[in-house]
């Protein structure tokens, strides 16, 4: 089998079969196959497309280019769920300890962000002595103990992924269907989960931007997890501006807090229990969606979700008081306000801004080797549709820096768009992609 081959068969819109696939991902991996020949190979892909059956092998090649996680020893039907970004998007910690109270086994292994703001692990490591470090053994006990741990994902995870990615970024091979969805999944499949709930953002803070495209994405990512045996559902939502209102590390840590008291905001606190209801379907823990939320609702009111938390940081390392009591969490040096400079109705947030305006005061990584302030960032009181006067607050920056806290405050206030007549409230849910088709609200 030679690579040039295949080459020529994808770039005539040709099949590859199962073998080609795994013969071109093994070699890559190992380094016997050259970059120039790849990169060759992915634009022929980017250009003719691949079925579904190829995007299942690709994927399923790329899950077994490195270690697979098993699982197998976690008593019940382990549920994943995962997030294709964006700003204020702190729902694992809400959703994974209301989705173990309920008696779902959560086995996270999460990354670190590269961005906006940290990523699950840098958030819960705004505890004090947090550790995401473990061998599989004691992360496989916590879980069947305590049905929730969450750790940082093993280096040998879907490796070919990691390499090919690396390319496509810098051939411009990054923006097809197949390579995103298989690249996602092919991460997800490798951790051990048996079930799947896929939360796909759409809007300016969104890596899908269009509606129509992440309806294609989360039903592409549906097709690869049903195919593969893993039970799979997408739920599109909005990324038009951050969610909930907290856009920084300890002070998304504080809002979940919050939520988990019943006292988060509104479309945190929606979007949480729906994708928990999804959760709790797959997870054999409720026969439809409606039964799965009361079940989820009762869990936050009782305080289950709030105690589940606490037991989670207790476990891993982490001090349980800041859990109790969030005034602890340390608070930066300049607290001050962002005021709106006319009156009217917010019309749009640039969501993306948002999140660069929290980057700018070091609540994110520009690179792997940045240091994140746990500290800082921006908390919005103004969302689209609100109505604001001239003078009045419409976010409050958290800095340890001037000259960053003017510049984040300058971003924000072009992020803001403000109108005279009345703008209405955009909805949250947007749609679900299921094995049995696509449903939009």
């Amino acid at each position: 089998m030679r690579m040039y081959d295949i080459i020529a068969k994808k770039r005539n819109g040709g099949e590859l079969t199962t073998e080609e696939i795994n013969f071109f991902i093994e070699g890559y991996t190992k380094g016997e196959i050259p970059d120039y020949q790849v990169s060759s190979l992915m634009m022929a892909i980017y250009f003719q497309k691949m079925n579904k059956r190829e995007t299942a092998d690709l994927t399923m090649a790329m899950v077994n280019s490195g270690e697979i996680v098993d699982l197998s020893a976690i008593e019940g039907i382990k549920v994943d769920k995962h997030s294709t970004g964006g700003v204020g998007d702190t729902t694992t910690l809400i959703l994974g300890p209301i989705v173990a109270a309920a008696g779902v086994p959560v086995a996270k292994m999460s990354g670190r962000g590269l961005g906006h703001t940290g990523g699950t692990l840098d958030k819960l490591e705004s505890f004090p002595g947090f550790s995401i470090d473990m061998s599989v053994e004691q992360f496989i006990s916590n879980v069947n103990e305590r049905k929730i741990a969450i750790g940082g994902q093993t280096a040998n995870l879907a490796p070919a992924d990691k390499k090919l990615y690396a390319l496509r970024d810098v051939t411009a091979t990054v923006d097809n269907m197949s390579l995103i969805a298989g690249s996602i999944m092919s991460k997800k499949i490798a951790a051990g989960a048996d079930a799947i709930v896929l939360d796909v953002k759409t809007g300016s803070g969104a890596f899908m931007k269009d509606e129509d495209s992440a309806f294609e994405l989360a039903k592409e990512m549906v097709d690869i997890g049903n195919n593969v045996g893993r039970n799979t559902i997408g739920v599109i939502t909005d990324m038009d501006q951050p969610l909930g209102f907290a856009v920084g590390n300890a002070l998304e840590v504080k809002e979940a807090i919050e939520t988990l008291k019943g006292e988060g905001p509104e479309d945190l606190t929606e979007l949480c229990l729906t994708l928990g209801s999804y959760m709790l379907v797959l997870g054999g823990k409720a026969k439809d969606s409606k039964e799965a939320r009361n079940i989820l609702e009762d869990i936050i009111k009782s305080g289950k979700g709030l105690a589940k938390l606490k037991e989670l940081v207790e476990a891993q390392g982490g001090d349980p008081s800041y859990v109790e009591d969030p005034k602890l969490f340390k608070v930066p040096s300049i607290v001050e306000p962002v005021l709106a400079e006319e009156d009217g109705y917010v019309k749009a947030i640039k969501a993306d801004d948002i999140g660069i305006s929290a980057l700018v005061l070091g609540a994110g990584r520009e690179t792997k080797e940045s240091e994140i302030d746990l500290s800082v960032g921006v908390i919005i009181h103004k969302k689209i549709g609100d109505f604001v006067k001239k003078g009045e607050a419409i976010a409050t920056i958290y800095a340890n820096d001037r000259n960053k806290k003017n510049q984040s405050e300058e971003i924000i206030l072009n992020a803001y768009e403000i109108v005279k007549d009345k703008v209405d409230k955009k909805p949250l849910i947007k749609g679900i992609v299921t094995k049995d088709g696509i449903q939009k609200f």
